[in-house]
């Protein structure tokens, strides 16, 4: 591969070399552009309009477009900024639906505009997603500027807004948000009971900035909007009880694939083991036997006790796998999510199936109500129902094949505007964490002797708050940036670039945000980064890098690393421990990184493949799923639409008879020995059938097929009967379209919840040498015709004993109260409409009595 692209150029060059001829033409009509007045170049927007509705498309008038939009772009903007070519390179593989990765630092922020003007053209709507609110309203007012200076209009999505003001946003031509925001939304517009209510257009082109963080990073955990369960929370105190009580063993010896496939026994030592590297638990047959007579059951694994089985292992998952102070904090008696990829807490958050209830047993707070799921997508499978989706960002090359498979979008490294002069040092390596500490804290103290700006990347909390206690004794002024976000976070980090600071950060923080050098900064040598711990995922790494060093600025980096890390602890060989040993190096002393570099990638190649194989297995499992939801959607939106259900209730009809029929007359030809009694007593349940009546002829030369349609005719007569009862034909319609949407949603909520379930106990099935899973899809196919079934059932049952009297309104069947990603359903006031009656006040209703006495009686 090497030597191919040696002889044609990598994929990105071949790529860029193929947009240059566009580029060229952009840059040549700045002359003209650079003419007009600002009237005349708003007037562009409308004839770009009118050109494509005669026919022309949005490449024809790119070349136009993206010039207008660079000209509005210095007119408008403080810094009098004009796209530069690598920036016009970046907007137009986004046009094209690829993903940029363009490094820190030169100009992400500006090169959105371009491709996001150009698609808003056609009037479907444009979604640019940024990775929290703050970039969201930032980048919707500065960039926006610049649209609205052309004609367009654009709107922020940001937690809080109400719907009216969601739906306003979303009919822009641009809208700006998060893709938390964008996803719940989507889910939230498939569960109204009204047309009118829904916020989303069509999901046409989305522009997705930090485009890693939030197809990778993000898609390990779905979105998930949950309502009030009825489920006790006892069993999560006495499973952390048991769980305490249990002893941690280890496998002995190494499990080979060999071994594996020959299905030889694994010797297991202790009542449970930890797998660190999957963060996975498993009970041995010593557990097992111990948590069988805690509870007082004979066997664990029967199906009745598998809510036990989850629980006991959420504790043990929450006490072996689940650190405080890394994973969440607890604060003022709740347990709070810290974000593993920024270092931020997450108020609100909750760990789902049940963990972040096994944490609150845990650490001993108040153990909250277990939520029901009722709805649920993954960002993987939310974005590709956009028409064209793209992305940009620093790092994407390292999961290129990621993005490519899931998404089908293929990664363009674009080259930097001017070269890249930071240097980037060799990792140190100690042996112990404690060397490793006082290396990093003498280096940063040798850095602020010459005024050198430094800033720290850590992983962990507990980590930054360390280093921060130690460069308090040596006297030196700093600033912590950990697990808390607010507008101020980019402030900060904007500012760590001026003379003598020092900040110490989670490797995300402030992402998004231009780091200036002040003044001298550039002489004692730039920004300094030193990272002090290498990442799980080498993008991380190269993020933090890349905050120095932008636009031909000096700087350097630098990573300091310990055998005591998790990375190096879990994923590096034993071998590799033991060389370092025999080595004997003096303490202090770091370790020839040359030895070790190769260890610490594949290190994290490991940890990349195991996180790709966690997001392509919730795929997997989701993607079972999303088939069974876009059927559900694509019903309920016709019910919203007020299509006329008629057909579709007597196609029902049908269904629900030639099911009842096939059951009870079996393979016998013989009308005589069919179970007609049988047959009725199932079909009224649903159809009020309580009778057929057959002449002897019509008995001799029955069919299925002929007896199935007599049934159908009869229950069909039954219907238009019921239809006749109503005022008019529209009541009728509109009470088939208020059942079936309650139908489907009561059903569908249910079956998510019951998927879920089953997923949680389908890993069982390996034990008996079956695929989790294809059982998962054989069982999830069962269940989802089950309900299909039951919402024929309560369909028709429903409307064959409505009563016309009765008032017909649409109606939720559950209350919705949070999401996992912590928005809480805001309770909308209520307003009372009309005057409030006093008690003694003559009754509103005419009776003659006191309000008290009549209708106003509790």
């Amino acid at each position: 591969m090497k030597i191919f692209d040696k002889i044609f150029g990598t994929h990105s060059e071949r790529e860029i070399k193929r947009v240059m001829p566009l580029v060229e033409q952009i840059e040549a009509l700045e002359p003209e552009i650079q003419k007009m007045t600002d009237d005349a170049l708003r007037m562009k927007t409308t004839e770009f309009k009118e050109r494509l509705q005669k026919g022309e498309t949005l490449d024809d008038i790119l070349p136009e477009a993206y010039a207008v939009v660079r000209e509005a772009t210095i007119r408008v903007t403080e810094e009098n900024i004009r796209p530069y070519k690598v920036q016009l390179i970046g907007s137009i593989i986004l046009h094209q639906g690829r993903i940029a990765e363009m490094k820190t630092g030169e100009g992400k922020t500006y090169v959105a505009p371009l491709a996001a003007y150009l698609n808003a053209l056609d009037g479907k709507g444009v979604h640019v997603v940024t990775v929290n609110d703050y970039l969201a309203k930032r980048d919707a007012e500065n960039i926006g500027r610049i649209h609205e200076f052309l004609g367009l209009t654009v709107g922020v999505i940001v937690n809080g807004i109400d719907n009216e003001e969601r739906r306003a946003a979303y009919n822009c031509d641009i809208t700006y948000g998060t893709n938390n925001e964008f996803g719940f939304d989507y889910l939230r517009d498939n569960m109204v009971i009204y047309q009118k209510e829904m916020v989303q257009r069509e999901l046409n082109y989305v522009i997705i900035d930090e485009v890693d963080s939030v197809l990778v990073d993000e898609a390990r955990t779905p979105l998930i909007i949950s309502g009030n369960s009825s489920k006790s929370t006892h069993l999560y105190q006495q499973a952390d009880l048991i769980a305490k009580r249990l002893v941690k063993g280890r496998v002995i010896g190494e499990v080979s694939k060999m071994s594996a496939l020959l299905n030889e026994e694994i010797q297991e030592e202790g009542e449970f083991v930890v797998d660190e590297k999957t963060k996975s638990v498993s009970l041995t047959a010593d557990g097992v036997k111990r948590i069988e007579e805690f509870f007082q059951i004979e066997n664990l694994a029967d199906a009745e006790n598998m809510e036990i089985q989850h629980h006991v292992i959420l504790a043990l998952k929450a006490h072996n796998t689940m650190h405080r102070d890394k994973d969440y904090v607890v604060k003022e008696e709740e347990i709070i999510i810290v974000d593993e990829f920024t270092g931020r807490l997450m108020p609100g958050r909750r760990y789902s199936n049940g963990l972040h209830q096994a944490i609150e047993a845990k650490e001993n707070v108040r153990v909250r109500r277990e939520s029901k799921t009722l709805a649920t997508i993954t960002f993987q499978n939310y974005f590709n129902r956009y028409n064209k989706k793209s992305g940009m960002t620093g790092t994407a090359l390292t999961e290129e094949e990621e993005f490519r498979q899931i998404y089908g979008m293929d990664v363009v490294a674009i080259p930097t505007n001017k070269p890249v002069i930071r240097k980037d040092h060799a990792d140190q390596v100690y042996k112990s964490h404690e060397e490793k500490v006082t290396a990093v804290v003498n280096d940063i103290v040798e850095a602020h002797e010459k005024g050198q700006p430094v800033l720290v990347g850590t992983i962990t909390i507990e980590s930054s708050e360390e280093f921060s206690k130690r460069l308090k004794k040596k006297g030196i002024q700093h600033k912590v940036l950990n697990a808390k976000y607010h507008e101020k976070e980019a402030e900060i980090v904007s500012m760590a670039g001026q003379y003598g600071s020092v900040t110490i950060a989670t490797n995300m923080a402030g992402r998004g945000t231009d780091i200036k050098l002040g003044e001298g900064v550039i002489e004692a040598g730039g920004l300094k980064i030193i990272g002090t711990e290498r990442h799980e995922s080498r993008r991380i790494d190269n993020q933090l890098r890349g905050r120095s060093g932008r636009q031909g600025d000096p700087g350097e980096s630098i990573f300091y690393i310990s055998l005591d890390d998790d990375l190096m602890r879990l994923f590096s060989s034993e071998r590799m421990k033991n060389t370092v040993t025999r080595l004997g190096l003096p303490e202090g002393e770091p370790i020839a990184a040359g030895i070790l570099s190769n260890a610490i990638e594949n290190a994290q190649k490991k940890v990349e493949g195991n996180n790709f194989s966690v997001r392509k297995h919730l795929l997997d499992y989701d993607q079972v799923m999303n088939e069974q939801r876009e059927i559900i959607y694509d019903e309920r939106q016709k019910v919203l639409e007020g299509d006329n259900m008629r057909d579709f209730i007597m196609n029902l009809i049908k269904e629900v008879i030639d099911r009842a029929v096939d059951a009870h007359a079996g393979d016998d030809q013989y009308f005589e020995e069919w179970d007609i009694a049988g047959l009725l007593e199932s079909l009224s349940e649903i159809i009020p059938i309580k009778s057929i009546h057959t002449t002897e002829d019509e008995t001799e030369s029955m069919t299925k097929d002929t007896f199935k349609d007599k049934l159908y005719q009869h229950a069909v007569g039954l219907y238009e009967d019921k239809e006749k009862e109503f005022e008019d034909d529209e009541m009728m319609r509109e009470a088939e379209r208020v059942i079936l949407l309650k139908a489907i949603d009561q059903n569908w909520m249910e079956h998510i919840d019951s998927m879920d379930q089953m997923r949680q106990g389908i890993g069982l099935r390996a034990y008996g040498q079956r695929d989790p899973l294809v059982e998962y899809k054989f069982l999830g196919f069962d269940m989802f015709e089950e309900m299909t079934e039951s919402i024929q059932a309560a369909t028709l049952r429903a409307l064959y004993h409505i009563r016309p009297a009765r008032k017909i309104e649409r109606e939720r069947v559950a209350k919705v109260t949070s999401t996992n990603r912590g928005e809480q359903t805001a309770k909308e006031p209520v307003r009372r409409k009309e005057r409030k009656v006093g008690r003694n006040e003559p009754c509103p209703c005419g009776s003659g009595k006191k309000y008290k006495h009549c209708c106003g009686r509790a």
